[in-house]
């Protein structure tokens, strides 16, 4: 790599493998999660997360960049865990599976949140203004969907699993 163009490039490709990724592990939570509105805002989060991997491909066309081949190693454990740790666990309460669905969901959400904040702002000191607020925009939604995974935990699921 020998500019920021290139890391931003970079950040934008291993953000669209992520999101393949963490498109395929979300739905597979929101078919284990048992609580309703648990369910539907991991459905919300997949159409959000299919949303974002077409932003960033058309943010990767002008650059001629790949959009594919390399594989996120970072969200490649964080589905790893997700799967073992919310999935093939065995649980005796279905609140409780629902309380780490949660968990494994925002961490997930987290690692998008680091890299679409990087990614914003590396387009911004490259004056790639439109990138910055489609960037933006996919951060703001990452964050709402952290706020309702914590809004959901707090109101229901946590009291349920205690």
């Amino acid at each position: 790599m020998e500019s920021l163009k290139d890391v931003y490039i970079h950040q934008l490709q291993d953000l669209l493998s992520a999101n393949r990724q963490a498109v395929k592990a979300t739905r597979e939570l929101a078919d284990a999660a048992t609580a309703d509105p648990l369910t539907h805002a991991l459905e919300r989060g997949v159409a959000g997360i299919e949303d974002g991997a077409a932003k960033l491909e058309k943010l990767l066309q002008p650059h001629a960049a790949a959009v594919g081949g390399a594989q996120c190693k970072g969200m490649e454990g964080l589905v790893r865990e997700a799967r073992s740790h919310a999935l093939r666990e065995d649980f005796a309460v279905d609140a409780v599976r629902d309380a780490v669905i949660i968990t494994q969901y925002q961490r997930m959400a987290h690692y998008a949140i680091a890299g679409y904040g990087c990614a914003a702002a590396f387009a911004s000191q490259l004056g790639l203004t439109e990138d910055v607020d489609v960037l933006r925009a996919m951060l703001d939604a990452a964050y709402s969907g952290d706020k309702t995974m914590s809004q959901i935990a707090e109101e229901n699921i946590n009291q349920h699993a205690a």
